[in-house]
């Protein structure tokens, strides 16, 4: 687990001081994550890696644990910004696809899923974590409901639930780059997205009225 020198328990504070510092210190625990997992994000690697005394992670966010949050926040952020602007550009199931496997690439690249990789596993070992990162979740899940719902439509939801396909998408996408980093092969999961693509052009035909697709 994160080792802090203090408790690390999950707790709140409201604090507006140093903003540059906390900036820091959020930037160099996102690349603690990736580089060394949860074990290794400790108080010291992660005040080294910033440049910055271990005490400011105290001073700035009260625990380990709570600056690893703010590291997830942040990331989560970016990718939610990154990942609406592409979906408001897709029109069909195939574009969906398209775009989900250019940002998959794209995050196993840069490592922004192994933050929340390496979150989901260290949340068993530290007292309120498994629960505050359970509630990050939840964002994630109302955005791929919400693709789901405006590239298909109505199509599969007597059958499949939006809500439902949303879930099984998010967990997915994360059991995929966990698998991909562990083996460091990308040739198996990316072969899903292509029968995926597949599966969503079959979607398509079968959505076209039935004169239009007669010579």
């Amino acid at each position: 687990m994160a080792k802090s020198g203090t408790s690390s328990s999950v707790v709140g504070r409201d604090s507006s001081r140093s903003a540059g510092t906390r900036t820091k210190l959020i930037e160099a625990a996102i690349e603690t994550l990736k580089a060394e997992g949860f074990a290794g994000s400790s108080a010291r690697a992660i005040a080294g890696r910033a440049g910055v005394n271990q005490g400011l992670i105290f001073y700035h966010f009260d625990s380990v644990a709570n600056l690893l949050l703010a590291a997830l926040d942040s990331v989560s952020a970016r990718r939610m910004e990154h990942y609406g602007a592409a979906i408001d550009r897709v029109g069909s199931p195939s574009e969906l696809v398209d775009v989900a496997t250019a940002i998959f690439r794209e995050d196993l690249d840069a490592g922004y899923v192994a933050v929340l990789v390496e979150m989901i596993a260290g949340a068993s070992s530290t007292p309120g974590l498994g629960p505050a990162v359970s509630a990050r979740l939840g964002p994630w899940f109302s955005f791929a409901e919400r693709a789901v719902t405006t590239t298909l439509g109505p199509t599969l939801d007597p059958v499949l639930p939006a809500g439902d396909v949303a879930y099984g998408i998010v967990a997915l996408y994360l059991g995929l780059e966990m698998l991909t980093h562990l083996d460091g092969d990308r040739a198996r999961a990316l072969g899903l997205f292509a029968h995926a693509k597949n599966l969503a052009g079959l979607l398509e035909a079968l959505a076209v009225p039935t004169e239009t697709r007669q010579p």
